[in-house]
């Protein structure tokens, strides 16, 4: 049950005195997914100063964030803030106009396609249009970056194949073609396709936008299984703020070109980050069978 009373409209707790942290102060630098048994565990993705625009219009400017190993991580804000565009960035789909970004360490601008994609995985938010093709024959596509010269299939693959297709919950669906698949289901051979990829990494570009209730939930349900599973690293751009605070240990709120907000759900998610970032006026309030925040909009602002 939802107790009302948790946080209030100055952003802390209420009921027992413990206090949550105002949205304008420093978040936490490292979230309890990227702990490991020595301490913090190391950076995946390092952005510093990044900026980028489309055509002349700024959407980022001056953007810093690190993202350590084993992470959940959401980027959340209103339409048009940036969120897609840092993660084409992270994914090496686009290049800053300045500023730096660099994966496991290494500069992400002198990395290959290919080395790249070893290391990350992104779920678009379609799949390609490919009259007449196979859940099977995409998902194998998938398995491009291991596979050897002239793209020869290297031994084991087929088995890969058959375990990422049983991961995701679509092995039914194998011999479907994709223009016969539901929403839902696309969602869940996009997970396929990355599962398929081998990655330690995972971007997922709006895994829930046109799904009804029911397959969002499957959807960020099987993605938090299979990164607990994997020891993935996983960053995700999400609209609904109560997926962001009930599926992911680590929310970077973006305003204004910048990072406006980063730390846990419980830190980050209050009225104030509710007027400032999204324009609107709300509560927040505890959801105990979570142990997640969860909002109650009200009006705008």
């Amino acid at each position: 049950m939802a107790d009302e009373t948790l946080v209030g409209a100055d952003g802390r707790r209420t009921d027992a005195g413990v206090p949550v942290r105002d949205s304008n102060r420093s978040p936490s630098p490292v979230t309890a997914g990227a702990h490991g048994p020595g301490g913090p565990r190391e950076p995946v993705f390092e952005v510093a100063d990044v900026a980028f625009g489309y055509a002349g219009r700024p959407v980022l400017d001056g953007v810093d964030l690190t993202i350590r190993a084993g992470e959940t991580v959401a980027l959340v804000g209103t339409n048009g803030c940036g969120k897609s565009t840092l993660l084409r960035l992270l994914a090496g789909l686009l290049s800053p106009d300045r500023g730096a970004i660099e994966l496991q360490g290494r500069p992400l601008r002198r990395l290959s396609r290919r080395e790249i994609a070893r290391r990350v995985a992104v779920l678009h938010q379609s799949l390609p249009p490919v009259p007449g093709l196979t859940v099977r024959q995409l998902v194998r596509q998938s398995a491009y970056p291991h596979r050897g010269p002239f793209g020869m299939l290297v031994q084991g693959e087929s088995a890969e194949i058959d375990a990422a297709l049983d991961a995701a919950g679509v092995t039914g669906l194998a011999d479907r073609v994709l223009d016969t698949l539901s929403g839902g289901e696309r969602q869940r051979v996009r997970v396929a396709l990355a599962i398929a990829q081998r990655t330690p990494v995972l971007l997922l570009d709006e895994p829930t936008a046109h799904l009804d209730v029911r397959h969002q939930l499957e959807v960020l349900t099987l993605v938090r299984r299979l990164r607990a599973e994997r020891d993935l690293t996983v960053v995700y751009v999400l609209h609904e703020l109560d997926h962001a605070a009930r599926f992911t240990d680590r929310i970077v709120a973006l305003a204004d070109g910048r990072v406006a907000a980063d730390g846990p759900p419980t830190d980050v998610i209050t009225p104030d980050l509710l007027a400032r970032v999204f324009g609107v006026s709300g509560r927040v309030v505890h959801d105990d069978l979570h142990g997640t925040p969860r909002c109650l909009l009200d009006e705008p602002l």
